[in-house]
């Protein structure tokens, strides 16, 4: 009775996994690219957008003119430090840098999007 697997069998698929994981880890990390400003949208639309290279606090205001939120950018990242809101699950996520990254606090409608510059940010001729 011959074998199924056997151990050239194990070898393809180690390297074969090896392949894929080091395929993943480049297209995840290796076209990340830092962005400039934070945007933030309240309830969709645009509240303002920020200078990552320019430490401050912006506090949000919803539309009623009461403060939700309270975002810090220092050393180019991006962080929710303070919310109203019953979860707090936006204060816990991570500092963003990353063009494309966001932070979110879905009961306040609040979105912070790291960006780049309005040069990386505009559609080509193919989108078009």
């Amino acid at each position: 009775m011959s074998k199924r697997f056997g151990k050239n069998d194990l070898i393809f698929l180690s390297i074969l996994l090896i392949i894929v994981v080091l395929a993943c880890i480049y297209f995840y990390f290796g076209n990340a690219q830092k962005g400039d400003f934070v945007q933030i949208t309240v309830d969709g639309k645009v509240y303002g957008t920020y200078d990552l290279s320019m430490p401050q606090e912006i506090l949000i205001l919803n539309e009623a003119g009461k403060q939700t939120n309270v975002l810090l950018i220092e050393n180019g990242r991006a962080k929710m430090i303070e919310a109203d809101c019953p979860d707090k699950l936006c204060m816990h996520q991570n500092a963003i840098y990353i063009s494309g990254a966001n932070i979110v606090c879905l009961p306040n409608k609040v979105v912070a999007t790291v960006v780049g510059t309005t040069e990386d940010d505009e559609l080509d001729a193919i989108a078009q």
